[in-house]
C-alpha cells in the first residue's frame, strides 16, 4: 500500500477558538527530525485534524453518508448519482471511493508519526506530551473506524510509514475494532475535559466516539457480549458527568457564529473564514465547509427571486424522500423540528413585476415571494396569495425543501464556495439517543426511555400558554411500549438528518437494502446485499503485490 507521507505537507488545520486561535502556518518539506522536536510534535498534532476537513462537510464526505438512504435521494444536478442509485458505475474505480481511502491513509499515517514519536520528544513537559499523543490515538481511531464502516477489513498499520511500500493485507475486523478500542480507552484515560485550544480531542469526545464505536461493533461479526452494556455506561457518563446541556431551543443549536459553540456541542471540525486555510484556490473540494451549498433547491429562478448569500448557492444534490417529509416528520403539531429543520419561505431578492397564479404581482426587496407550506392547500386559499405556493404535489428534483442546518449567509460574496461553520461532529443529542439504545439492548427499558425523552421533550412546541406547552410536551414523551429499533432510527433521523450518520445508522443496524427499497425510489431499484461495503478502491488492490490475492475486493465488486 502506497501511504502518503503526511510529514512533508504539514497544513494545520485547527483555526479561531472562542477560547483560543491555534496558529496556522504551512511548513512545506519538513524534515524528518523536525517531527521529533517540541514543536514538530505540535505541529504533526495539528497535521493529523486536517484529515478531518476531506470528508467532514464537502461534497465527497456527503456523498458517501447521506447518500443512498431512506433519507435523502438525488436532486436535479451532480456527478454521482450512481452512488444514490447504487447502479453498476459505482465501482471499484470511483473517484469519492479512492479519495476517502487515501485520505483517511493520510490522516492515519501523521497520528502513527506523531504516537511514535512522542514518548522521545525532549524539553516537553510529560503531561503535555502524553495529551497530544493521545490526541493523536483519538484521531487514528475515529480515522480508522470511518474505513471500516465504510470499507469492512482494511489495511492495518500502527507504524509511520515514510516511504512507498507495496506490501498490504485485510485485517480481520476483530483486530481493527480491537485497535481503535484501545486507542480510545488510552486517550480517556490522558486527554482533559477540556482543552485550551476549542477544537481539540477532549476526554468526553473520546468516550462519545467509544460509546458509538461499540454499538457499532455490538451489531458486527467482531462483537463482544459487553458491547451494549459498556457502550451505555460511556454514554451515560458523557450525559451526567459533564456539563454539557441540550439547548432548550433545536435550531439554537445551529446558530452560525458564536451559537455554534454551545453546551450541547462535544465536539466539532473547525473551520474558518481564513481564506489562506480554506485554500481559496483550491478546487471545489477544498478545506472550507461547504455543505451549505447541497440540500437547497432551485429558489433562484422563481418569481422574485435571484441567487443570494442569504438563501444560498443551490446546487441541488440531496433531495429529501417522501419518507422523511411524511413519516419522520409526520406530527407537525407537537414537535418543532420539522419547520426548524426545513426553510419554508423565501423572501423577495429581485423587486419587480410578475406573473404568479395566473395574475400580475408586484414584489418589493423582502416581501414574501416563495412559501412551501409543507401540505396541501385549499384551492381558494391558494389562489388567494399574491406568491408562489409550492405543495408537497408539486415538489420535483428541482422544487423541495431546503434543509438549513448548513446554511451560510455570513460568506462574503454569493460564489465563494468555503463556508465557515463549524461541522458539529459530536453532540448531546445523538448521546443521548445512543445511550438510549444501548440501555435498550442491555435490558435497561427504563433508562431508555428516558434518554429518548431528553431528545423528544427538547423538540415538543413551547409557547406562553403552560396548558399547551404541557399538552404538546406529554404528546411527545414515550414508553417502554414504544420503543424499539425502527422508533430509534425514525428519532435519530428526525434529529440528525444531514450530519453524515445515516448511511452507517442503516448499515449497523442491518436495514440499508430494506429502507432504501421501501423508501428511496431512484436507489431501491438496484440496491443489492453487498451494498453494505464500499469497492476496495482498484488502485490499492493494483499497487499491492499479489494484486487481488493479497488484498482482495469486497464481494460484488469484482
Amino acid at each position: 500500500m502506497r501511504t502518503i507521507l503526511m510529514l512533508s505537507i504539514l497544513t494545520l488545520a485547527l483555526c479561531t477558538s472562542c477560547k483560543r486561535m491555534l496558529d496556522e502556518e504551512i511548513r512545506s518539506q519538513v524534515s524528518d527530525e523536525y517531527l521529533s522536536t517540541p514543536e514538530g510534535l505540535e505541529d504533526g498534532v495539528k497535521a493529523a485534524y486536517s484529515t478531518l476537513r476531506t470528508f467532514h462537510a464537502n461534497e465527497l464526505g456527503m456523498t458517501m453518508t447521506v447518500f443512498g438512504t431512506d433519507t435523502y435521494t438525488m436532486g436535479s444536478d451532480g456527478s454521482y448519482k450512481f452512488i444514490n442509485e447504487y447502479t453498476s458505475q459505482f465501482d471499484p474505480r470511483t473517484t469519492y471511493v479512492r479519495d476517502l481511502w487515501n485520505n483517511l491513509y493520510v490522516g492515519i499515517n501523521t497520528c502513527n508519526a506523531v504516537i511514535d514519536r512522542a514518548p522521545d520528544v525532549a524539553d516537553m513537559p510529560e503531561e503535555q506530551r502524553n495529551i497530544r499523543r493521545s490526541e493523536a490515538q483519538f484521531l487514528r481511531a475515529y480515522y480508522y473506524f470511518t474505513l471500516v464502516q465504510q470499507y469492512g477489513s482494511v489495511h492495518l498499520t500502527t507504524s509511520e510509514t515514510k516511504e512507498a511500500t507495496t506490501t498490504a493485507s485485510r485485517a480481520p475486523l476483530t483486530d481493527i475494532y480491537q485497535l481503535i478500542e484501545d486507542d480510545l480507552r488510552a486517550a480517556i484515560q490522558n486527554l482533559p475535559a477540556e482543552q485550551t485550544d476549542y477544537g481539540r480531542a477532549t476526554k468526553p469526545a473520546a468516550e462519545h466516539l467509544l460509546a458509538r464505536v461499540l454499538l457499532t461493533r455490538a451489531s458486527s461479526e467482531a462483537a463482544k457480549d459487553s458491547d451494549y452494556r459498556d457502550a451505555a455506561v460511556l454514554a451515560e457518563q458523557v450525559i451526567t458527568g459533564y456539563n454539557f446541556h441540550l439547548l432548550e431551543d433545536f435550531a439554537a443549536v445551529f446558530e452560525q457564529g458564536a451559537g455554534e459553540r454551545n453546551e450541547e456541542v462535544i465536539w466539532a471540525v473547525q473551520y474558518t473564514k481564513n481564506a489562506i486555510t480554506n485554500g481559496a484556490d483550491a478546487d471545489a473540494d477544498g478545506t472550507g465547509n461547504s455543505a451549505h451549498r447541497y440540500f437547497l433547491m432551485e429558489y433562484d429562478v422563481l418569481p422574485g427571486m435571484n441567487r443570494n448569500i442569504q438563501d444560498g448557492q443551490p446546487w441541488k444534490r440531496f433531495m429529501p424522500t417522501n419518507y422523511t417529509l411524511d413519516v419522520l416528520f409526520a406530527d407537525r403539531v407537537n414537535d418543532t423540528r420539522y419547520k426548524k429543520s426545513f426553510k419554508d419561505v423565501f423572501y423577495c431578492s429581485k423587486p419587480g413585476t410578475y406573473n404568479v397564479n395566473g395574475k400580475q404581482v408586484t414584489y418589493a426587496l423582502g416581501d414574501t415571494a416563495i412559501w412551501l407550506p409543507g401540505y396541501q392547500l385549499d384551492p381558494v386559499v391558494k389562489a388567494s396569495k399574491n406568491f408562489m405556493v409550492i405543495e408537497p404535489q408539486s415538489y420535483t428534483k428541482k422544487l423541495y425543501p431546503t434543509l438549513t442546518k448548513f446554511l451560510d449567509p455570513q460568506r462574503p460574496d454569493i460564489n465563494y464556495e468555503f463556508g465557515s461553520r463549524d461541522f458539529l461532529a459530536f453532540r448531546l443529542a445523538e448521546t443521548c439517543l445512543i445511550a438510549a439504545e444501548a440501555f435498550m439492548y442491555s435490558g435497561d427499558m427504563d433508562k431508555a426511555v428516558t434518554y429518548m425523552n431528553m431528545v423528544r421533550a427538547r423538540a415538543a412546541y413551547n409557547s406562553t400558554d403552560e396548558a399547551e406547552d404541557a399538552t404538546h410536551r406529554q404528546a411527545m414523551l414515550i414508553t417502554a411500549a414504544d420503543l424499539n429499533i425502527d422508533f430509534i432510527l425514525e428519532e435519530r433521523g428526525r434529529e440528525l438528518l444531514g450530519e453524515q450518520l445515516r448511511w452507517y445508522d442503516l448499515v449497523r443496524t442491518h436495514q440499508l437494502v430494506t429502507r432504501v427499497q421501501a423508501y428511496n425510489p431512484d436507489g431501491g431499484k438496484n440496491i443489492k446485499d453487498y451494498h453494505v461495503l464500499r469497492p476496495i478502491p482498484q488502485d490499492q488492490i493494483d499497487r499491492t503485490e499479489g494484486g487481488s490475492s493479497s488484498f482482495p475486493q469486497n464481494p460484488g465488486y469484482n
